[in-house]
């Protein structure tokens, strides 16, 4: 104990932040005017803290064995600099662990169990999200085109963003997969006339988005299913398709099915737009330092990151071709430290509309939960131990004269300046109005 207690206290004066812990026993280490305290009511946390093991010592404060005080940015820098290494980076002696990852992501994404997680997390509470989401609703990285944009508009901006990319038309089949509270859907649908069709497995979601729908008087127009992406069954393929933060749902051992079910959705020479959360280390199967652990059990159970590459090579195999891939890191880094301090400022509502739906026991355990998770998903987004890629592809019908050059094979016109300006618009325009309605 002794040892441990000085690798504690060496550890916490080379922090960047004032930083005290209080042990089980009462006794006090750190700094005495400490911006941030950890009051400990087990010991094996303090091993997990000692040991670099973060995720250890969040799963502690979950579980309400260990009490934090002090701000939510100020106990992610002293995380950080509690850190033995980089997270993202998997030691190359380890590929037994890469082995049973996938041989568990095979065993873990059936369709029953898939449905079973998104209800987990999306299910929580509407009221809860809508504390600190943006007023539509949008639970996926804003685009903050303009340093100066509030998240709302940066929401907005993304949503215009991936329309622009998809080259959205008038009439258009668009499908949304894993539509969330519908912003897209009804973006795509107001402001580009496209017929959209939306798919999720969040009960929640889809009776919000059917009311909001039929609110804004677009039931020709749009529509909901609660349906798996693997059970949709169309007459015709769609002419272009989204997937935004769905596909890290997907699972790394189904990869390659999901892309081959996307392109059979999407009709020959069609554009999908791929955004969703990609993996900073090229080889890990999750986060280390306990991280991965702790978003599996508190946050997405059967989540997995891919790195951008893997995410090609399976889109390749599906006989995908990409055509544009962009990197929103710090974006979602912004992102999420916007709902970070939206939810610190709400707290206690926030655990009132918790417990009102859950109950006391998993409403404190949620909001603890979902304080850590955001704060430190925005950390690890600012250290590159994640990123977010949106990626643009095509499934190339096949026809050389098709397109607008020759060999194009697709609507992609091969040139990149149609996404950021049009004849009537600043590349940073959202045909938003300064006070946009909740949907």
């Amino acid at each position: 104990m002794k040892n441990l207690l000085h690798i504690l206290e060496g550890r916490l004066e080379a922090l960047p932040v004032r930083m005290a812990v209080q042990l089980p026993a009462g006794q006090r280490l750190g700094a005495r005017n400490a911006a941030v305290t950890l009051r400990f009511r087990d010991r094996m946390a303090l091993l997990a803290l000692a040991s670099g093991e973060i995720g250890n010592v969040g799963a502690a404060i979950v579980e309400g064995k260990v009490a934090l005080e002090g701000s939510m940015r100020e106990l992610m820098a002293a995380a950080a600099g509690l850190l033995t290494g980089n997270p993202a980076q998997e030691p190359s002696h380890m590929w037994w662990r890469r082995v049973l990852a996938r041989a568990r992501s095979m065993a873990v994404h059936t369709l029953q169990n898939d449905a079973r997680h998104v209800q987990f997390h999306y299910d929580l509470s509407d009221d809860f999200y809508a504390l600190w989401l943006d007023p539509r609703r949008v639970y996926s990285c804003a685009y903050f085109c303009d340093p100066g944009m509030t998240l709302a508009r940066a929401q907005e901006a993304k949503l215009d963003l991936i329309c622009r990319k998809l080259r959205l038309q008038p009439g258009e089949r668009f499908l949304d997969i894993g539509a969330g509270w519908g912003a897209l859907l009804l973006w795509a649908a107001e402001h580009y006339g496209v017929d959209a069709t939306g798919i999720t497995l969040s009960r929640n979601q889809h009776a919000h988005v059917q009311q909001r729908i039929a609110e804004r008087g677009l039931t020709e127009l749009v529509r909901i299913e609660l349906r798996d992406y693997r059970e949709l069954q169309v007459q015709e393929p769609f002419d272009k398709v989204a997937s935004v933060g769905m596909f890290e749902h997907v699972g790394r051992a189904k990869m390659n099915a999901y892309f081959a079910t996307v392109r059979n959705l999407l009709r020959r020479g069609g554009l999908l737009l791929n955004h969703g959360i990609t993996a900073g280390g090229v080889d890990n199967a999750q986060l280390g330092a306990g991280m991965g652990d702790f978003i599996e059990q508190y946050i997405f159970p059967g989540g997995e990151l891919l790195h951008a590459s893997a995410v090609l090579h399976d889109m390749a195999q599906a006989g995908l071709e990409m055509v544009d891939t962009e990197n929103l890191r710090p974006h979602y880094a912004r992102t999420l430290w916007a709902w970070s301090d939206a939810l610190e400022a709400v707290l206690e509502p926030a655990r009132q509309v918790l417990l009102a739906q859950v109950g006391p026991e998993r409403a404190d355990k949620a909001l603890r939960a979902y304080r850590l998770y955001l704060a430190g998903s925005a950390l690890g987004f600012e250290r590159g131990w994640m990123a977010l890629h949106q990626i643009l592809a095509v499934r190339p019908d096949g026809n050389m004269g098709s397109g607008t050059m020759t060999g194009a094979q697709s609507v992609y016109p091969f040139t990149r300046d149609y996404m950021y300006t049009t004849k009537d618009r600043t590349p940073c325009s959202t045909n938003s109005s300064p006070d946009p309605r909740p949907i």
